[in-house]
């Protein structure tokens, strides 16, 4: 959700006039669109195989929840294994369920069915790991404690708990609307109380994440953690402007031996580099600096950056990084910039396959959990920061008409 003019409003007189600054798939290879594209093209000739032989799914989520408990997690790498009447892609030698986006109406403290069932269907991918593009809860107004305390407890119930029920670790990045880190212009946090709540419940042992943490100094709001040979680094990016000495902490984080000898680094924050959504594709909807940030994980070969906050997937690349631009489960799908696709609500599987370096993107449409095919997004995205392109795409098969529609340029 972005946050509705009234409350910049506030916000703003309240800052006594300062000026608030910005709001807070299956991708490439580490080489982009010339290595081999694994992932999954309706168009061609290779048909989704289904998982078992109901050929359906139940849309109750007790029901699923039901089933889960019965899931056999001990999948190797080359199974085809989905929740029952789904495509069922291959197994990598990790694989991830990624979820962004989750909440409701401000102060809500219940989740829509899309949520409730993608969460009781994680499981049944048997993953390694959950990871979230943030937005957990509906905060970033004017709430009382009490409020506050209502909606963690929510996603207690209806996310948390049986997550960690399902043996999974969950790892997650703060979003705007559950601590923003917007600073008023004497330094202060405008949502002080709500990144108070978020830190308290995070730090509560009965809510542990259950991550191998390297680094949880600054958790939850940055930390880094390994999880099967992956290395993951955390970062505050629920407004657009990540403090100096984050970035300095980032770069000290990723050129440790503990991320260099993994086998694959994975950088997650709210908000994404460049822009993907309309109504998103402005100046404090991104990260500032886009450019500078990308270069310094690039430096340390990290391989892909997960980000929500744009409510709409997209698959993406710009230079050697690849992007996930995980789309919501929650309220306020949106239109993707340069596309004239509806808007869907999506939940993401990512194989990981170490002896290329190479991630396949399974994406679902939760409306009928049909798989999105990648030849159907825009093979180019321009936004007002920079320009990405789709998987599998390279900038030379644009045409020259594309190619001039960029004011960014392109490097390879």
């Amino acid at each position: 959700m972005g946050l509705r003019r009234r409350q910049i409003l506030f916000i703003i007189g309240m800052a006594a006039g300062g000026i608030v600054a910005g709001a807070a798939h299956s991708l490439l290879n580490s080489s982009n669109a010339n290595n081999a594209d694994r992932n999954l093209d309706l168009s061609s000739d290779r048909s989704p195989e289904v998982n078992s032989s109901q050929q359906s799914t139940t849309n109750d989520p007790e029901q699923l929840s039901q089933q889960t408990n019965t899931a056999n997690r001990k999948s190797k790498r080359g199974d085809k294994i989905a929740p029952e009447g789904l495509y069922a892609p291959e197994r990598g030698d990790v694989r991830i369920v990624v979820i962004s986006d989750l909440n409701s109406a401000y102060g809500a403290t219940d989740y829509g069915d899309e949520v409730k069932k993608a969460i009781a269907l994680a499981p049944q991918w048997q993953p390694d790991i959950v990871l979230s593009g943030g937005d957990m809860v509906a905060g970033q107004t004017i709430l009382s404690p009490e409020e506050i305390q209502a909606m963690w407890d929510g996603f207690e119930k209806h996310v948390g708990k049986p997550i960690r029920d399902a043996g999974l670790p969950f790892g997650f990045t703060i979003g705007n609307h559950d601590a923003s880190s917007w600073r008023s212009p004497d330094g202060g946090y405008l949502f002080a109380l709500e990144r108070e709540m978020a830190s308290a419940y995070w730090q509560d042992p009965a809510h542990s994440p259950n991550l191998n943490f390297v680094d949880r100094a600054g958790f939850p709001f940055y930390y880094t953690f390994a999880h099967n040979d992956i290395f993951y680094l955390v970062w505050d990016a629920s407004s657009d402007r990540i403090p100096d000495e984050q970035i300095a902490w980032a770069e000290q984080s990723l050129a440790s031996d503990a991320a260099q000898a993994a086998k694959m680094r994975i950088a997650i924050g709210h908000l994404p580099l460049y822009a993907v959504a309309v109504d998103r594709d402005r100046l404090g909807e991104v990260l500032a600096n886009a450019d500078q940030l990308r270069a310094l994980l690039e430096k340390y070969n990290v391989h892909t950056y997960i980000s929500g906050h744009h409510h709409a997937y997209f698959p993406g690349y710009r230079g050697k990084l690849d992007m996930l631009h995980a789309g919501a489960i929650g309220d306020g799908p949106r239109v993707l910039l340069n596309s004239s696709l509806p808007t869907m609500k999506t939940v993401t599987v990512v194989d990981v396959f170490f002896d290329n370096n190479d991630t396949v993107y399974t994406t679902y449409n939760m409306a009928d959990m049909s798989v999105v095919d990648h030849q159907t997004l825009p093979r180019m995205i321009v936004g007002p920061n920079g320009t990405i392109l789709r998987q599998g795409v390279s900038w030379s098969d644009l045409s020259a008409a594309e190619q001039a529609s960029s004011p960014h340029g392109w490097e390879d």
